[in-house]
C-alpha cells in the first residue's frame, strides 16, 4: 500500500522511540509465528494412495522416488498449463529463488521439486530460457495436479467458481500456484501433510518482504491487479514500467 500522507519528521530521539515501540508489535508477530508454525507441524496427515508417475528429463519418476533419499518433500505447484508461451510471472519470481533454496533445504532432509501440468518438452525449454536448475517434473499424464486443486476444467471455470484455496472461489485460470509437503516414513509410506495457496505462498516472494520494509510499500493499489508490475527477469529493461506480459495464467498473482 503506498502511504499518501506527508511523513512525520522527528529527532532521531523521536525516531529511536517510536522504532522501539514498533519493535515491540513486530516480535509479537514473530511469536504468534512461531506457534502458528508449531500448530501446522501438530496437523494431522493423510496416506497417500495413488501411485503417481511423472514425466521428468530422465525418464519416469514416482512421487517416492522424487525424495530423493530424504524424508521430506516439497513440492511447488508452477502454474505452466500445456501449451502456454511461458510460466506465470509471479510463479516465476519465487522460481528465481529455488535453486539456492533447493541446496539449503537439502542439508534438513528436505526435497525441493517443482510440478506442472505442462508437456516435460515445454517445462525443459522455459526452464532453459530462465536459466533455472532446480528439479522440474511434468504431471501432464497423471492426476496430481487435479486432485491438489491446481488445475481446472474450462467447464468449471466457466461456472464461475472452483475448489481452490479450500474452498470454492473465482479463478481466472486452468492452472493455479500452490505448495504442498510429503513426508515418507522407513516403510515407504508417503503422506500429505499441508498445502497452501493464494497468499499462503507469499513467504516465497522475498522481494515482498523488502516492499514491505521501504515508504512506498508494495504501491500496488494502482494497478489492475496485485503483481501486475511483475514480468520474468529476462524481460525487465531499465526504468520500466510496462505491466504487460504473455503467459497462458492471464493474471500475475491471485490473492484471496
Amino acid at each position: 500500500m503506498h502511504a499518501t500522507m506527508e511523513p512525520k519528521i522527528v529527532s532521531r530521539d523521536e525516531w529511536l522511540a517510536a522504532r522501539k515501540a514498533h519493535l515491540e508489535e513486530e516480535k509479537a508477530l514473530t511469536r504468534q509465528r512461531d506457534q502458528l508454525a508449531r500448530r501446522r507441524r501438530e496437523l494431522p496427515w493423510v496416506r497417500i494412495e495413488t501411485n503417481y508417475v511423472f514425466a521428468t528429463p530422465a525418464g519416469k519418476r514416482t512421487l517416492a522416488e522424487l525424495f530423493d533419499g530424504r524424508s521430506q518433500l516439497v513440492i511447488y505447484h508452477f502454474m505452466l498449463g500445456p501449451g502456454w508461451p511461458a510460466g506465470c510471472p509471479s510463479c516465476s519470481m519465487a522460481a528465481d529463488g529455488f535453486d539456492s533454496t533447493a541446496l539449503h533445504l537439502a542439508q534438513r532432509d528436505v526435497t525441493f521439486a517443482a510440478v506442472s501440468r505442462a508437456p516435460i518438452g515445454e517445462i525443459e525449454a522455459f526452464q532453459q530460457r530462465m536459466g533455472w536448475g532446480f528439479t522440474w517434473v511434468s504431471s501432464h499424464d497423471n492426476s496430481f495436479n487435479r486432485d491438489f486443486h491446481v488445475s481446472f476444467t474450462k467447464d468449471e471455470l466457466a461456472a464461475g467458481k472452483v475448489d481452490y484455496n479450500f474452498g470454492r472461489n473465482e479463478f481466472p485460470a486452468e492452472e493455479a500456484p500452490g505448495a504442498s509437503v510429503f513426508y515418507a516414513n522407513e516403510r515407504g509410506e508417503i503422506f500429505h501433510t499441508y498445502s497452501t495457496y493464494a497468499r499462503g505462498l507469499e513467504p516465497l516472494l522475498g522481494v515482498y518482504y523488502l516492499l514491505d520494509l521501504v515508504p512506498k510499500g508494495r504501491d500496488e493499489l494502482a494497478l489492475a491487479h496485485p503483481m501486475a508490475w511483475v514480468k520474468h527477469h529476462d524481460r525487465y529493461a531499465s526504468a520500466d514500467v510496462s505491466t504487460n506480459h504473455t503467459c497462458g495464467c492471464g493474471a500475475a498473482e491471485h490473492q484471496s
